[in-house]
């Protein structure tokens, strides 16, 4: 059940990031800069709404399967996870809080972006040692 539960996070997330990357992060770099200031604020506090328990889902269900089922996969998984949430907090909310500060908006869009491929290629990673996993073990 908790696997499933697991499973179903990452690939919750996996669809998340690439519609984030491919269409709603590129999308930033046409606004201007009025409407990116009034609408940004609005659409971080609805996709936390949306990705903070789909994260914290596969954080916990991820970590407590590692220390209570522990195979090599689900280690690996873990440490992808840690640094999806450092790559986040780290890289991802400061350039949001700048285009939320309405300084130099078209560089934090494009750095959005391309800091964001790192996380689009670590949780498709996840899923994909998910079927490996599932075929392995």
């Amino acid at each position: 059940m908790l696997h499933n539960l697991k499973e179903l996070s990452d690939f919750g997330l996996l669809i998340l990031i690439w519609l984030v990357q491919l269409i709603i992060y590129p999308s930033f770099t046409f606004m201007d800069k009025a409407n990116l200031i009034v609408w940004h604020p609005k659409y971080t506090a609805m996709i936390t709404i949306v990705v903070m328990p789909l994260m914290l889902v596969q954080i916990s269900s991820t970590f407590y399967l590692t220390y209570n089922n522990y195979n090599w996969i689900l280690l690996i998984q873990s440490i992808i996870i840690i640094f999806l949430w450092l790559s986040t907090f780290l890289e991802a909310v400061p350039l949001h809080n700048q285009i939320d500060s309405g300084i130099k908006i078209k560089e934090a869009s494009e750095n959005l972006i391309k800091v964001n491929w790192k996380r689009t290629i670590m949780w498709t990673a996840i899923v994909i040692l998910n079927f490996i996993n599932r075929f392995t073990t």
